[in-house]
């Protein structure tokens, strides 16, 4: 047993450092490997099939080396998808950031934030730049989880818009891509979603041939299903009478809508994400160890336009990073044709916009990963050199894992105190009236 551990997936959920995000069964020809929810913790972990494991797993590895949960060498794949290392330590290697949204209404309108994704997924099928992309959407036969998918048509590309504030797999669909012939995709994720992707590619030329565009989304973390849970029973809504959910749409910063056979429910951002979603309460502990808030190695990467000067928008602008050349090129035609409408802007209003999330994973990373490594937790390697911390910087550290454990004890999420813990404990405090920017939804 110790040397299939070594060899496969079972060590890295073991040390807790599983991202959820599916790689492991994407990439296994066998399928000896199947994601499961642990319902306690509400997160996605692979499991091996155990009867496949013994009489079909030959110990090839290639799980363990293409997860991103326990290593992502980003000094490498910086190299190897840029040409060098990124100058901008916030950013990652990037081309030009504008600030746009598409110019169709209705796309922009029913999008999390301007549209840019689904404009640009649309523009690129058109066009025959692609032939199908991996997307998420709400799965009908369970209104609580989100499904990954290869979407065809333009209608399906749309029924994937909007953001999904809860675990997905979204790399088992690796599975589907690699048994497609001569076909082009491009794959939308968050960070360690296009992580698992960038890792299976550099082992898989035949993957790697396959992928044209790796959109990556701004991500501070994923709420687990017990954030959803929590606002549900703060609604009286039982989970089993929940026919459809979104989490975003409906203008910007959009709606959350739960639809019952009895009711229709529409919460603010406001009134459901700074009080439930942004917590650390519902923060999964691997995603405190991640230092990529901006999808560093994507081709583009999009996120809300968190700026003062665009408060008053009521139908969503976009934050753009064009990180290759590629998608240079994809944003140029398509601005051109009139898809999709952008202005410049520099490198200062996007860490502006994005100062919650970069505080968080930037600034605050080190003391969480060496407070981890004191108490002898596991922590992943990501071939960086990690800055100095302060007392104050620890403190943050140890008030997020001592109320993240608060989160998980079912008994306290009934009571007044964790709702008095969730409403006072949001990833970044606000002072200002505003949504705390890590609380501000991506």
């Amino acid at each position: 047993m110790k040397s299939r551990e070594s060899k496969n997936i079972i060590s890295v959920v073991k040390d807790g450092l599983c991202t959820g995000c599916g790689t492991c069964v994407g990439v296994c020809s066998l399928s000896a490997i199947k994601m499961v929810k642990n319902e306690p913790r509400g997160i996605y972990i692979p499991r091996l099939d155990e009867e496949r494991a013994r009489t079909k797993c030959n110990q090839c590895g290639i799980c363990f080396r293409v997860c991103p949960g326990h290593s992502v060498d980003f000094r490498q794949l910086n190299s190897c998808i840029f040409g060098h290392e990124p100058q901008n330590a916030l950013l990652g290697n990037y081309l030009t950031c504008y600030i746009g949204h598409a110019t169709d209404h209705e796309v922009r309108y029913n999008s999390a934030s301007g549209g840019l994704v689904t404009a640009l997924l649309i523009f690129a099928l058109e066009e025959g730049l692609i032939d199908g992309a991996l997307v998420t959407k709400m799965n009908r036969d369970s209104p609580l989880e989100a499904q990954p998918f290869i979407a065809r048509t333009k209608e399906e590309i749309m029924s994937a818009s909007k953001s999904k504030y809860c675990p997905v797999p979204v790399n088992v669909a690796i599975k589907e891509i690699l048994d497609t012939e001569k076909e082009q995709f491009a794959v939308v994720g968050l960070p360690c979603h296009i992580w698992g992707f960038r890792k299976a590619e550099l082992i898989s030329k035949e993957l790697r041939d396959k992928i044209s565009l790796h959109f990556g989304l701004f991500c501070t973390h994923v709420p687990s299903f017990l954030a959803t849970e929590y606002i549900l029973k703060r609604m009286k809504v039982e989970k089993e009478d929940v026919s459809r959910l979104n989490y975003r749409g409906e203008g910007w910063p959009g709606k959350m809508s739960i639809v019952t056979k009895q009711t229709s429910i529409r919460l603010k951002v406001e009134d459901y994400y700074g009080s439930g979603f942004g917590s650390f309460l519902f923060c999964p502990v691997r995603c405190t160890l991640c230092p990529d808030a901006l999808a560093e190695l994507a081709d583009i990467s999009f996120g809300d336009a968190w700026l003062s000067e665009l408060r008053t928008d009521k139908i969503g602008k976009s934050m753009v990073i064009s990180r290759s050349v590629t998608s240079g090129c994809l944003l140029d035609s398509a601005q051109k044709k009139g898809k999709i409408k952008l202005n410049a802007v520099n490198e200062e209003q996007v860490v502006q916009a994005q100062q919650g999330p970069l505080s968080f994973k930037k600034r605050l990373l080190p003391a969480r990963v060496r407070l981890c490594k004191s108490t002898g937790k596991k922590v992943p390697n990501y071939n960086m050199k990690l800055s100095k911390t302060s007392l104050a910087t620890y403190l943050s550290a140890m008030r997020c894992y001592a109320i993240l454990y608060l989160g998980l004890q079912k008994h306290l999420r009934d009571s007044l105190i964790y709702r008095m813990l969730v409403g006072l404990f949001p990833l970044t405090q606000s002072s200002n009236g505003q949504i705390p920017k890590s609380c501000r939804p991506y």
